[in-house]
This record gives structure tokens, C-alpha cells and sequence, in this order.
């Protein structure tokens, strides 16, 4: 069995709880000690953890070093190792994959639908609308970002920016 310390601080109260533990746990190895106020106390926990394999996971055996890969599962204070298939079958989690789609009024585009990334599609629907569908996930919610960004801003003008030459700027310096 475990060692297992008590620290309580001696108040009346808290003497009369030091007693009571005492003489309950008298035949285990159980130490309760009362610190003075404001002295520090170390407290050390077994912070071990062990995971169980289950389901499609658990069907072989792996050798020493070889990696196993699947969903870690933590229920109150157990962790299980499981296949993405087997979630539903040992836990009361799902997965679920959620479609996105969304509109923009786009007038410079007639054509037939293309992909972006293999992530995006953009789909033709009107002579002024196009559409954007993908599975939602980080990478392809930002891909999708990037492509109404650029949807959104290939109408507008670009600011032009005049660069002046040395001579100008000293000139007109010169001039003030």
C-alpha cells in the first residue's frame, strides 16, 4: 500500500480532525502532520498515465518502438487508444463532416466549374453569382477565405504609386 500524508494546520477544529483521522486510519501507513501557518508544504503525486488499446487498434500486437496511431480518448480519469472508425462503437462521441457553400455576386466569370487544391470548387451558377463548396476543415476554411478575398477584390482599383526621382524631390524641396 501506498504511504499516504495528511497535512492539516492546528486549530481546534482542525486538531479534533487530526485525532479522528489518526485513530481511523491507525492501521495503515498514513503519517498526519500539522505545519506551522505559512510554512510550505511539498505534496508528491504519481502522475503516471496508462492508455488501453481498443477495438481495430487493439487486433495486433505492436512490436517494441513501433508507433501506434489512432484516438486518444480521455473519460474522467482513463485514456483509451482507439480507431476513428470505432469512436461510435466506444464512446458516445460522433464525427460528423459539415459541408460548406457560399454565394458571391461575380459578373466577369462564364465557365464550367474548377477546383482550388483539391479543397474548393467554384461552381458557375448565374450570370452574376458564383458559388464556393468545400468540406470544412483549418486548411480548406482557409483556402476558401483566400479565394472570396480574391473574388471580392478583383473588381477594385489598384492605388497607383508614382515614384519620384532624386532631382524632383530636391527641386521641389528647393522650391518651398
Amino acid at each position: 500500500m501506498d504511504k499516504i500524508e495528511i497535512h492539516l494546520h492546528l486549530w481546534n477544529e482542525i486538531g479534533r480532525l487530526k485525532q479522528k483521522l489518526i485513530t481511523q486510519f491507525a492501521d495503515r501507513n498514513t503519517k498526519i502532520i500539522s505545519p506551522k501557518n505559512c510554512q510550505s508544504v511539498e505534496m508528491y503525486f504519481n502522475s503516471e498515465k496508462m492508455e488501453k488499446t481498443i477495438g481495430r487498434v487493439a487486433e495486433k500486437t505492436p512490436e517494441v518502438g513501433e508507433t501506434v496511431s489512432g484516438l486518444l480518448v480521455k473519460k474522467a480519469f482513463t485514456y483509451q487508444i482507439m480507431a476513428l472508425d470505432d469512436l461510435h462503437v466506444f464512446s458516445q462521441l460522433s464525427i460528423t463532416n459539415s459541408s460548406q457553400r457560399i454565394t458571391i455576386a461575380y459578373t466577369e466569370y462564364e465557365g464550367r466549374a474548377f477546383g482550388v487544391h483539391e479543397r474548393l470548387t467554384v461552381k458557375y451558377e448565374s450570370e452574376k453569382h458564383i458559388s464556393l463548396h468545400w468540406r470544412s476543415d483549418p486548411i480548406s476554411d482557409m483556402v476558401s477565405d483566400s479565394v472570396v478575398a480574391l473574388v471580392l477584390n478583383i473588381g477594385r482599383e489598384i492605388p497607383k504609386v508614382a515614384v519620384e526621382s532624386e532631382e524632383a524631390t530636391k527641386t521641389e524641396e528647393e522650391n518651398n
